[in-house]
């Protein structure tokens, strides 16, 4: 099959792991792909991103600068036509993003086959956090292109819901969490179970409501004694405020702030970890961090919430903790860290929750496939 892979990523961060792990799974299956993105993308290191998007949003009014975007689709149509005219695909795969609009004119003007990545409501998204000045075009161009494709993929059960409460019919999306390649994971020793020091491990965009300072917090009640260390990994808004806030309480050798990571180092660095911490979530998310840890076979501290349970269970693959009682996530990490025997026993079986269910990138790769073989078989009109 020929896919060309269509996104507006600017930056090379978690978005681009799942476009690039992706696009290797379909070549791993056999497929011929061509992406077709923003120039800045490829130029782009890990971590690394556009200035002018930040720029154009820092220095234009709301509104303005989502026209800015809007008017971004007449390069990208022009370079989407293009390519399209060269590899004649037989599928448009398109990660969403709001305002993005060029594969969804190109799929309905060529009468293509479109299907649309879905990983968040980005209208509703961008709204709650003032990031929106034309709402009601926002909502209306998200609208516009979910119901145009062929076929919506959304990362969860709980977004799928709320493509359907947008009107997509139901029959027209599938769940598809994120997933993970199980090779870079095989080689990892298992983590001894012996006396010292247990660790905690994040890895991820660090932010302020993440919750990280209450572990930190915490850490710190237990005095100098305390058997508990914690490595974060990655960069965020909040790591300043954190490392200052363990230097102030005189945890600077028992909490390590590693820096930005490249995708390659994750599976070593998780491999330390006793405990992963998934400390927070937004309700639609699928997150990347939990496959890394399950594929590692860490224990897995994790909010107890409908997009989490879609993927983990309590007590067998992880332990979960209610978001909203103040305590639990510390809770739940005390009890993993009182008991080697249950962290080893949860951390295998989320392991191998990993080939029971398939949560690999080939594995969404051949499910993506043999949809779009049916629809090739059986075209479906775009909706309205």
């Amino acid at each position: 099959m020929r896919i060309l892979y269509s996104h507006r990523i600017q930056s090379r961060d978690g978005q681009s792991v799942h476009v690039e792990e992706l696009v290797a799974a379909f070549r791993s299956l056999g497929h011929e792909v061509l992406v077709v993105g923003p120039g800045l993308y490829e130029q782009a290191s890990f971590g690394g991103e556009s200035r002018l998007v930040p720029w154009i949003r820092a220095h234009l009014p709301v509104a303005v600068a989502e026209l800015a975007e809007l008017a971004y689709n007449i390069p990208a149509w022009w370079r989407l036509r293009t390519a399209y005219r060269r590899f004649r695909p037989d599928l448009i795969y398109e990660r969403y993003n709001l305002y993005f609009l060029a594969g969804t004119f190109l799929a309905r003007a060529n009468r293509a086959i479109l299907f649309l990545e879905v990983n968040s409501p980005l209208a509703d998204e961008r709204a709650r956090f003032g990031g929106l000045g034309l709402s009601w075009l926002a909502h209306a161009a998200e609208r516009y292109v979910w119901r145009s494709a062929a076929k919506v993929l959304a990362v969860t059960g709980v977004l799928r819901d709320a493509i359907v409460a947008a009107g997509v019919p139901a029959q027209r999306i599938a769940v598809v969490p994120n997933g993970i390649d199980p090779a870079q994971f095989s080689h990892l020793p298992a983590r001894p179970a012996e006396d010292g020091p247990v660790v905690l491990g994040f890895v991820g965009f660090i932010r302020d409501w993440h919750g990280l300072d209450a572990v930190i917090d915490a850490m710190a009640a237990q005095g100098e004694g305390g058997k508990l260390r914690l490595v974060v990994v990655g960069d965020g808004p909040a790591r300043p405020a954190l490392a200052q806030q363990a230097a102030s309480l005189g945890l600077g050798q028992r909490v390590t702030f590693t820096g930005l990571q490249p995708r390659e180092a994750i599976p070593g660095l998780v491999s330390g970890f006793d405990i992963a911490l998934q400390p927070l979530s937004v309700p639609y998310a699928s997150p990347l961090k939990i496959f890394d840890y399950m594929a590692a076979g860490r224990a897995i501290v994790a909010p107890d919430q409908p997009n989490i349970r879609e993927v983990l269970r309590d007590g067998e693959t992880a332990v979960l903790f209610s978001p909203d009682e103040p305590g639990a996530m510390w809770r739940a990490i005390s009890r993993l860290a009182d008991d080697a025997a249950l962290r080893q026993r949860i951390g295998l079986a989320a392991r191998q929750e990993i080939a029971q269910r398939n949560y690999t990138w080939q594995g969404n790769a051949a499910r993506v496939v043999a949809w779009a073989e049916h629809n090739l078989a059986h075209p479906i009109a775009p909706g309205p």
